[in-house]
């Protein structure tokens, strides 16, 4: 369960909000020498402003592959070379993309929600199946469910309060 909640984090650290950040990157693959090789073996990233970010590519060659995949992605940036680095200068967002990009930050809040309770229901069956075997009692059984339901609960509570972290700062201006 912990595991799925540290995967909602990177999937909301890629969606982007009015601000730059390197982690927007993080989905990005580019074709380099055949191979589809994630930015971050490629290139390092800085932001020196609140939207622009610099890629500086450890091999010069690879720069066009990398624009092309930046230019490619779902960013809605237009990146420029000047032949050492890439500057991506992030428009600001629209209402229309604000809430678009809301709508995507609820259904990977789902996806994570789901996720734990199928855990939740793994465990459950596995306890079950213990207690048909009669390797333990059904008043162990049903603690060790109040337990599951509670640990449950506590990591949904932790995908809502992210999700609602991310709508927030969506919403900044």
């Amino acid at each position: 369960m912990q595991a799925t909640v540290e995967h909602a984090m990177e999937e909301f650290a890629a969606i982007r909000t009015g601000r730059a950040h390197p982690a927007m990157l993080n989905k990005i693959t580019a074709d380099y020498y055949g191979a589809p090789t994630p930015l971050q073996q490629l290139a390092t990233f800085q932001v020196p402003e609140a939207r622009t970010i610099l890629i500086t590519p450890f091999d010069r060659s690879a720069i066009t592959a990398i624009e092309k995949a930046v230019r490619e992605s779902d960013l809605g940036a237009n990146p420029s070379s000047d032949g050492n680095v890439i500057r991506i200068n992030l428009p600001a967002l629209t209402e229309e993309r604000r809430k678009e990009y809301i709508k995507m930050a609820r259904s990977k809040a789902e996806e994570a929600r789901v996720a734990i309770r199928n855990v939740r229901r793994t465990a459950i069956d596995a306890y079950k199946k213990l207690e048909k075997d009669k390797e333990i009692s059904e008043d162990e059984l049903a603690r060790h469910e109040k337990a599951l339901d509670a640990s449950t609960k506590k990591f949904v509570d932790q995908v809502d309060d992210l999700l609602k972290g991310k709508e927030a700062e969506l919403l900044e201006v």
